[in-house]
């Protein structure tokens, strides 16, 4: 059967909420590549758009967190180009806070942002793409920290594991015209990780990464694109882990730290 190429978004909608930054923005940026007409959100003015072949995503300023800026949001995305295709929630994160002192507002904004958003964007998505004759497609973008928290982690870790819950709650209500799918994602070589990690992009890290490096942008961006196009039509409700492998437990490195640091740096030189 031939059925042209499916990375071939030309004519396709897609909104990617917080695409002026980050993951965001090359997810943005990828799907431009691929020919759809891309809107990204955020609380304010962007530095740059994403943009590619001489085309650049449009700008939309919506604090997603309010269910009808939400709705605004996908409602001027509809009136610009006149469908909606794909909706990737990305939007979230969350500076470390120590659960024992932490105060109830400031829970609140994290759960809002990594849970609530998400919620609120994707029914205002669904309400357009259930009634066009090709549906639609929402990808969540998750954390390993739903799996596996950290410690500093606990609201982020809580919102993100009630985000991998409405994925599949969501496939199951909306399926068949929308897809539902969530990826989890790892430790990502970003702006906000090199603050944390070093310019190097998580040398110290990338030893406990069976793939032996911290992920790139683009790897996620990449399985956005797989599960919003015609080869994962049939994938709904899935949780893609895009995280290496995860990190290797801690007793191996207790055991052989130096053959995983050295496994590390024998991997790292072809990154840069």
């Amino acid at each position: 059967m031939n059925i042209g190429n499916p990375l071939d978004f030309a004519g396709r909608v897609v909104v990617v909420t917080g695409g002026t930054k980050g993951i965001g923005f090359t997810i943005a940026e990828t799907f431009l590549a691929a020919g759809a007409h891309v809107v990204v959100c955020g609380r304010g003015e962007p530095r740059s758009l994403p943009s590619a072949d001489s085309r650049q995503a449009v700008f939309l300023a919506a604090d997603v967190r309010d269910p009808e800026a939400a709705g605004r949001l996908v409602d001027a995305a509809v009136t610009r180009f006149g469908r909606l295709d794909v909706l990737v929630n990305n939007a979230g994160g969350s500076p470390d806070a120590d659960a024992a002192t932490v105060s109830p507002r400031f829970v609140e904004k994290i759960v809002a942002l990594n849970l609530l958003a998400p919620f609120y964007a994707a029914q205002a998505a669904n309400r357009v793409m259930r009634d066009q004759d090709e549906g639609g497609s929402v990808i969540n973008i998750g954390s390993v920290a739903a799996h596996d928290p950290q410690p500093g982690t606990a609201a982020y870790s809580a919102a993100k594991a009630g985000l991998l819950g409405l994925t599949r709650a969501l496939a199951l209500e909306w399926a068949p015209k929308v897809r539902v799918n969530h990826v989890t994602t790892g430790l990502i070589r970003t702006e906000s990780a090199a603050s944390v990690y070093g310019e190097d992009g998580g040398a110290a890290v990338a030893g406990v990464i069976p793939m032996g490096r911290m992920a790139l942008p683009e790897d996620v961006a990449r399985t956005c694109l797989y599960l919003a196009g015609d080869l994962a039509r049939y994938v709904n409700g899935a949780d893609v882990a895009v995280h290496g492998g995860g990190e290797l437990p801690a007793r191996y490195l207790a055991a052989k730290p130096s053959a995983a640091v050295r496994d590390a740096a024998r991997v790292r030189p072809a990154e840069k």
